[in-house]
């Protein structure tokens, strides 16, 4: 099946051009496309796309609320990749807690974009762990601590550990090697941990890690 994708830039050139790219792939197809937020939001509703490739800034609304707006929906399945000319950490960090699955440059080479859009659509996160936990780390270290979320309550030791890992960076073959486990053990532990607390990706378990205080700012690199 196919991969199915709407396109949200208020510059027709722009759109236009990622369309060009994505069309010429035999197993994605560009479903439609929104020069807003606004449309956008109500394209993805109207095509239940797999993924919504979507710039930072758009009039009537930007980005970022977009993003909130479409995988915020109950029964959403769109995922979102931010895309921007800005390599701006506040960007990061505010699509990825509004949901974004992945974040890419707008300068990108064409075959990155179609790798993006084929690592999303997949369910992965596009976005390396180690700027993950330096965008989250930095804004963390200006909040109060939070107190414990009750949800790491349901997590079993291991999944807790696991979590840990994940805040801190690691890979899942660096946590099978540090718990002297298998990679598909890890790979169970991480979709029980997404699946209790209700995250759609590991990124979003790392934001989860830092927000609900079980992972600090300047912590040891270590689990």
């Amino acid at each position: 099946m196919s991969v199915r994708v709407v396109i949200a830039d208020d510059q027709a050139m722009v759109r236009a051009g990622f369309a060009l790219i994505l069309d010429a792939e035999d197993d994605i197809d560009v479903v439609g496309e929104a020069n807003d937020g606004d449309d956008a939001v109500a394209l993805a509703r109207a095509t239940r796309p797999d993924v919504v490739l979507m710039d930072v800034q758009m009039p009537k609304l930007d980005g970022i609320a977009a993003t909130r707006a479409i995988v915020g929906e109950e029964g959403a399945e769109s995922r979102v990749l931010i895309l921007t000319t800005f390599e701006r950490d506040d960007y990061v960090f505010e699509a990825l807690r509004a949901g974004a699955s992945g974040f890419l440059l707008k300068n990108s080479p064409p075959e990155e974009l179609v790798r993006a859009v084929h690592v999303v659509a997949g369910g992965d996160a596009l976005l390396a762990p180690a700027v993950t936990r330096r965008v989250i780390e930095g804004y963390a270290k200006f909040t109060r601590r939070p107190p414990e979320d009750p949800l790491l309550g349901s997590l079993t030791e291991r999944e807790t550990e696991v979590l840990r890992a994940l805040a801190v960076g690691r890979t899942n073959s660096e946590i099978a090697r540090d718990l002297g486990v298998g990679e598909g053990t890890v790979k169970t532990h991480v979709s029980h941990v997404l699946g209790k607390l209700g995250l759609r990706d590991r990124v979003q378990a790392v934001v989860f890690a830092y927000e609900s205080g079980l992972v600090l700012p300047g912590q040891p690199d270590r689990f």
